[in-house]
């Protein structure tokens, strides 16, 4: 069933809707028309929505961080990079930091993400620990996100993570980075096709692009599966320098949000958050009727 989308059920009539009750429930935080709503917030609606990252290696640094973030109007989303911490490994330790991050940030939705080094994180890790991690994190009850790597899906641990989260009402983000490259177009759609055939509330996708070519072919596959599947959220870049306009152009191409910075960048070509925010929020006044 996970590849049935539920808005084409819903329009079979009767017959959809006995497929959709063997569906099961939605996805976490989705509603109606593609939106995911976190804490008031409504990812999907209105401008993309901008994420900052907590990349410190101690609680001290992190909870630093969260504060300096909490009075920042710019920011929507605050992400916690719990493998940039010194303790990344350690279950118990990783999750002992969540609830005081999320009572620093002024109320804002908290992401929760363990990047493993071959996606460009800070840490190594296997899937038993990481599905474990994240299990200790969401027993805390004070996420509102969390960034699963795609890769990983396959171990039945971590699978287990996604439907525990979804059915808890905390958004899931199945996510692929690939610092290598930038496959072709065909590519980049199949994986977002698979992201939302697996259950993704947000299908995330970075690429390292090495010309303008391969930013526009990321902008052509955000597009077209945004074409396709309206109501599937996305969240697509093109790091470095080079994919900068893919960070701020996601009102057009269909990226429901971007990451930025304050301080130093917790990936390529992220932007400083106020300019961020003023070249979307010109842009989204640009594409007003």
């Amino acid at each position: 069933m996970a590849d049935l989308k539920r808005r084409d059920l819903l329009a079979a009539g009767a017959g959809g809707a006995a497929l959709l009750a063997l569906a099961g429930p939605a996805p976490a935080g989705a509603a109606p028309g593609g939106v995911v709503r976190v804490k008031g917030l409504a990812i999907g609606e209105g401008r993309p929505k901008i994420i900052v990252s907590l990349a410190g290696k101690t609680p001290e640094a992190v909870l630093e961080q969260a504060r300096a973030l909490a009075g920042r109007p710019e920011i929507d989303i605050v992400e916690l990079r719990v493998d940039h911490l010194a303790e990344a490994l350690d279950p118990a330790a990783s999750a002992a930091l969540v609830a005081p991050v999320a009572a620093s940030i002024g109320g804002k939705p908290l992401l929760a993400t363990f990047r493993t080094k071959r996606e460009g994180g800070e840490t190594a890790i296997e899937a038993p620990r990481y599905a474990a991690i994240y299990q200790a994190l969401l027993d805390t009850k004070a996420v509102d996100l969390i960034d699963i790597e795609f890769a990983l899906l396959e171990a039945p641990a971590v699978a287990a993570v996604q439907r525990r989260a979804q059915g808890a009402g905390v958004a899931v983000l199945l996510s692929h980075h690939d610092f290598a490259g930038t496959p072709p177009t065909e590519s980049l759609l199949a994986l977002l096709e698979e992201q939302a055939a697996r259950g993704a509330d947000i299908c995330k996708l970075a690429v390292m692009p090495k010309d303008a070519g391969d930013v526009i072919r990321l902008l052509d596959a955000t597009r077209q599966m945004r074409s396709r599947h309206p109501d599937q959220l996305l969240l697509t870049m093109a790091m470095g320098g080079l994919g900068a306009v893919t960070r701020v152009s996601g009102a057009v191409f269909g990226s429901a949000a971007t990451f930025g910075k304050v301080g130093a960048a917790s990936a390529p070509g992220q932007m400083d958050v106020a300019d961020l925010r003023s070249v979307i929020d010109a842009l989204g006044r640009a594409l007003e009727p």
